[in-house]
């Protein structure tokens, strides 16, 4: 038996998995986000570990005590500040807070080749512009600094002991030089850091640690080791055997995300297009990242008194695809691919008296499909042949909205049976590899396919006018305009 963790943005997943790869039990424990101030994005990493063990004790004390490894998958960027004692000097500065503009530019400015070591534009949503930001406005938190960790290290230094990251997550720090596989002591450098504040870096299949004796306890399990794990994305493309060159997938959790694995490092920053390494050795991939997707429809859902996302999509569905002039910018925390827009916010265009419910909710489905094919358009201008997507996230449930995602991006959608396990699932095989052994290729297979889903021709050509709208409304949107 191996157990997965996935620390993600709304809450912390836990998933059993047997020896032959099925999933077996799962837990759940939900976690909020602060929002003190506009831009700002925070959770306390005390909440992380409650969460964690809530969702591990939800597991049936059978299943745990048969457990042999553990892996960790998590919400990537977050900024978790250890001081003294290893204890948090603030709330974590979270994946999707847009504070640090100004400081990207700063960084950019003091590391010339910055995009060319660490793959990708500065943006405020990575790990390096946050400790600048806290440098220049919370100066005696910056100077008790001692160890910074990604939200998934945070835990597992909870977990084991030991600050310890993975390739793939620490990539997303914008301190990683992406091609070594290795932190790069410039960039550091220019955020007032060295590598002793840093976790030491292993593969995401390697064991980092052993379980604590009292977390052991506790969870009723033995001291067992813990792997490398991944970023979420990372991990959740090694839950559906995206692994080889030419894989991709689409993930549509809180945040959107369109993922192709690559044999090599193919850096593309001139258009928000993300380079980070694989959460297996030797592999690279890049990234398409929208900062809000499922979180769209929790929110449209709240606005319309709606209670759910399964009533929302049947709202939707009751009208249909197209139904009406009405636009929705998905932009509630700004955007990366391809705008790299910290500031710009969402909104709906063209309403008007004849505007329901139901044609809000489905113009929120199209906006979030109109966002991730634009990102789709630019991994195409990277040379990425796409014309299939492992489709994995909570979004994934609703076939109804593969209609008008697959019409969108104009690519067929395929919807793996479990794939909405998510990023929990890779961390299990991850710490499956990492106790056995084993080619990658090999444990982190494909999952059987549930269902297909290929571009309607008709609501291609349906769709076209409103893509193009979408297309031509954020210049007009933008504080930068």
């Amino acid at each position: 038996m191996f157990l997965g963790i996935d620390i993600g943005t709304s809450g912390v997943k836990a998933v059993a998995l047997d020896e032959r790869g099925g999933v077996v039990a799962t837990g759940v424990a939900a976690l909020t986000v602060q929002r003190p101030h506009p831009l700002w994005s925070e959770q306390h990493p005390d909440a992380w570990w409650d969460a964690t063990q809530a969702a591990v004790r939800a597991i049936d004390p059978a299943v745990r005590r048969a457990v042999r490894g553990i892996g960790i998958a998590g919400q990537m960027h977050g900024a978790a500040l250890l001081g003294e004692g290893d204890r948090p000097l603030r709330p974590a500065i979270l994946w999707n807070d847009g504070r640090s503009e100004a400081e990207c530019k700063a960084l950019e400015a003091a590391v010339p080749d910055l995009h060319a070591v660490a793959g990708n534009l500065a943006m405020p949503g990575f790990t390096a512009p946050k400790l600048l930001w806290v440098r220049d406005h919370e100066p005696d938190i910056f100077a008790a600094v001692r160890t910074v960790l990604l939200p998934k290290d945070e835990v597992r230094l909870r977990m084991t002991g030991e600050k310890v990251s993975d390739m793939s997550d620490s990539a997303g720090t914008l301190w990683l030089d992406v091609a070594a596989r290795d932190w790069s002591d410039a960039i550091l450098a220019a955020t007032g850091l060295t590598r002793e504040h840093m976790p030491r870096l292993v593969e995401g299949s390697a064991v980092s640690g052993t379980l604590r004796a009292e977390v052991a306890e506790a969870w009723g399990m033995e001291r067992v080791p813990v792997a490398g794990g991944g970023g979420d994305n990372a991990a959740g493309a090694a839950g559906v055997g995206v692994v080889e060159d030419g894989d991709a997938l689409l993930s549509l959790g809180t945040s959107g995300v369109i993922f192709v694995a690559t044999k090599d490092f193919r850096p593309n920053p001139a258009r928000a297009v993300h380079a980070f390494c694989h959460c297996l050795p030797d592999m690279w991939h890049q990234m398409a990242v929208h900062l809000s997707a499922a979180a769209c429809i929790d929110w449209v859902a709240r606005l319309t008194g709606t209670s759910g996302a399964a009533e929302l999509f049947a709202r939707a569905e009751s009208v249909g695809p197209a139904c009406g002039p009405e636009i929705f910018l998905p932009y509630l925390s700004g955007e990366r691919t391809p705008h790299n827009d910290a500031e710009v916010r969402g909104g709906f265009l063209a309403l008007d008296h004849d505007t329901t419910p139901e044609r809000l909710a489905q113009a929120v489905l199209e906006g979030v499909a109109f966002a991730l094919a634009d990102g789709v358009e630019v991994l195409r201008e990277a040379g990425t042949d796409l014309t299939r997507l492992s489709v994995i996230g909570g979004g994934a449930r609703s076939r109804y909205w593969g209609q008008t995602l697959a019409a969108a991006l104009n690519v067929e959608l395929v919807y793996a049976a479990g794939g909405e396990v998510g990023p929990a699932l890779g961390a299990a095989r991850l710490a499956q590899l990492a106790v056995d052994g084993g080619n990658p290729a090999q444990v982190c297979t494909k999952l059987p396919t549930s269902h297909t889903i290929a571009p309607d021709p008709e609501l291609v050509e349906r769709l076209a006018p409103k893509l193009a709208a979408f297309r031509a409304a954020y210049p007009r949107i933008t504080p930068r305009s």
